[in-house]
């Protein structure tokens, strides 16, 4: 009977054994197998899709960097001669202004150039820009002291605070467009204009 009992439990110890064996060997099947996909899974090429949307977001980044810093040169240190092709498209357009849309370099430059005639203290501060694609859209500031010829009306003497929005297109990493929208009865009326 002692014997008995004694094979009888080598078979529960024997048994026990085997499911501990069939869980360890179960264990590390799967975990070689998620080891297998991880590594698989890390070594696939991105898509298409994902190349695309990392270079789109790319070239929105290096627009807005340039964008910011050529306003920033243009209006904040007076250099109006960066208004040019490395920057700025042949046909740039400044959409529904007051004396209609601007088109080509020169034109816009001449446009530009009044802010800076009309404003010698000129502050200009870009708040937010962000886009999509090659749209951007910038918050901006513009502060000032009317003390010059500013689009043929002489200097007021009066002190200028304004903010606005732009919408710009880009093409090929150039400012192709830009449509400014403000409150210009309230930019009149700090002018004395009204």
């Amino acid at each position: 009977m002692f014997s008995k009992a004694v094979t009888i439990s080598k078979f529960f110890i024997n048994l026990r054994n085997k499911k501990i064996m069939s869980v360890l060997q179960n264990t590390i099947k799967c975990t070689s197998l998620f080891l297998v996909l991880t590594l698989i899974g890390c070594n696939q090429k991105p898509s298409e899709t994902h190349l695309k949307l990392e270079s789109n977001q790319a070239q929105l980044e290096a627009n807005l960097l340039m964008y910011e810093t050529v306003w920033d040169k243009v209006i904040n240190g007076r250099q109006i001669a960066l208004i040019n092709s490395d920057s700025f498209d042949q046909n740039v357009t400044a959409v529904a202004t007051s004396a209609g849309d601007i088109i080509g370099l020169e034109n816009f430059k001449n446009y530009y150039n009044n802010y800076l005639t009309g404003f010698s203290d000129a502050e200009f501060t870009i708040i937010d820009a962000f886009g999509q694609g090659d749209k951007i859209v910038k918050h901006w500031n513009f502060k000032g002291t009317h003390d010059g010829d500013f689009f043929g009306v002489p200097a007021t003497g009066k002190r200028v605070d304004v903010s606005g929005v732009t919408l710009v297109k880009m093409k090929s990493g150039k400012i192709f467009a830009e449509q400014d929208f403000m409150d210009l009865l309230d930019f009149y009326t700090q002018l004395g204009l009204m």
